[in-house]
C-alpha cells in the first residue's frame, strides 16, 4: 500500500467514510466534485482546439488532476486519519445511488411515467422524452451497476492503496473521462488521454467488482450464470471495465440488458448484458441491494483480514 495507514486503521476508516455518506448523503452545496466539473469545463473549452489534441488533453488532464491530488496529500499528512475518512466521504456516493434510482422505481409503480421520465434522464445520457417502462428501468439498473464500481468500489479500492489522496485521484480521473471520454468528433483526440487513464485505474476494482456480483447471486444457478455472462458477453462491449461489471451484475439478478438504447434521436444497437426477464420497476431495487451489499462485502473482507493483524500487535 502506498498510504502511510495500516490495514487496520484503513479498515476503521472505510468504515467510517461509508457510515458519513449513508447518514449524509451528498453535500447540498459547495460539492468538490460540483466545482471540479465546472472547472474541467472550463479547461476543455480553453485547451480543446487547434493540434495536438491529445497532448493538450492530457495536459489538461494533469491541470485538473495534479493539483486537488497534491492539496489531499498535504491535507492528509496535515490533519491525520481523520482527513482520510473525511476525503472518502466527499468521494463515495453510495448513497447518492440510492437516492437517484430508487425514486425512479417508485415513479414506476405509481404509474407516474412522465417523472420517471425526467428522474432517469438526470443519470443517463441516452434519451428518455419517449422511453417506456421497462426502458427505464433498463436504464436505472444498468446505471447502478456500472455505478456501483465507478461511484464505490473503484473508490473503495483507491483508498486502501493510497488513503484520501487515492480516493481524489481515482475520483476526479472518473469524472473527468465521463466529461471528456466521448468518441464524438470534438472529444475523440481531446479527451483520449482522460479515457485511457481511467481504464487503467480502473481495471482491476471493475474485475474485483464483476467477481462480487458472482459471489453474491443469489442462487447457486444465479452465480454460474453471472460468471457466464461475464466471460461471454464482457469482450463484446466498447468499455474493457463496464462490460465485465454490468455483464455479471445482469446476470446475477437474472435481467436481460443492454441492448438498444436511443442517444441524441439515434437508436444504437449494443451487445447483450445478462440474461432473464426484461427489467422492472422491482429489479431497480434489486439492483441496489446487490451494490449495497457488495459494499458490505468488502468492509467485511477487509476488516476479517485486519482484525487479526491488530490482535497480533496489540496482544501477541
Amino acid at each position: 500500500m502506498l498510504t502511510g495507514l495500516s490495514l487496520p486503521a484503513i479498515a476503521v476508516l472505510l468504515a467510517a467514510g461509508v457510515l458519513l455518506d449513508l447518514l449524509l448523503g451528498e453535500a447540498r452545496r459547495w460539492h468538490p466534485l460540483v466545482g471540479f466539473g465546472n472547472l474541467a469545463y472550463w479547461l476543455e473549452r480553453r485547451l480543446n482546439r487547434g493540434r495536438l489534441r491529445f497532448w493538450r488533453g492530457l495536459s489538461a488532464w494533469l491541470l485538473a488532476v495534479v493539483p486537488p491530488v497534491l492539496a489531499a496529500t498535504l491535507l492528509c499528512t496535515a490533519g491525520g486519519p481523520a482527513v482520510d475518512a473525511l476525503l472518502l466521504y466527499f468521494c463515495i456516493g453510495l448513497r447518492s445511488l440510492r437516492d437517484h434510482n430508487l425514486p425512479i422505481a417508485q415513479a414506476l409503480r405509481s404509474g407516474d411515467l412522465d417523472a420517471a421520465r425526467r428522474l432517469t434522464a438526470r443519470i443517463v445520457s441516452r434519451d428518455t422524452a419517449s422511453a417506456s417502462d421497462s426502458d427505464l428501468a433498463k436504464a436505472s439498473a444498468e446505471s447502478l451497476l456500472e455505478n456501483g464500481n465507478d461511484a464505490v468500489f473503484g473508490t473503495l479500492f483507491w483508498f486502501i492503496v493510497a488513503g484520501g489522496p487515492g480516493a481524489v485521484l481515482f475520483r476526479l480521473a472518473n469524472t473527468l473521462d465521463a466529461m471528456w471520454g466521448y468518441r464524438t468528433a470534438r472529444l475523440l483526440r481531446f479527451g483520449c488521454a482522460a479515457a485511457r487513464i481511467d481504464d487503467a485505474l480502473n481495471y482491476l476494482p471493475a474485475r474485483l467488482t464483476a467477481l462480487s456480483y458472482v459471489l453474491l447471486a443469489s442462487t447457486m444457478e444465479g452465480k454460474r450464470r453471472a460468471w457466464r455472462c461475464w466471460r461471454a458477453q464482457a469482450p463484446a462491449w466498447s468499455s474493457p471495465n463496464a462490460g465485465p461489471v454490468m455483464s455479471s451484475g445482469a446476470g446475477a439478478l437474472g435481467l436481460a440488458l443492454g441492448g438498444p438504447a436511443t442517444y441524441d434521436g439515434e437508436i444504437e444497437q449494443r451487445p447483450p448484458l445478462g440474461s432473464g426477464q426484461p427489467a422492472g420497476a422491482h429489479d431497480i431495487a434489486r439492483a441496489w441491494r446487490l451494490v449495497a451489499r457488495t459494499t458490505w462485502l468488502w468492509l467485511a473482507c477487509i476488516a476479517a483480514i485486519a482484525i487479526p493483524l491488530y490482535l497480533k500487535d496489540h496482544y501477541a
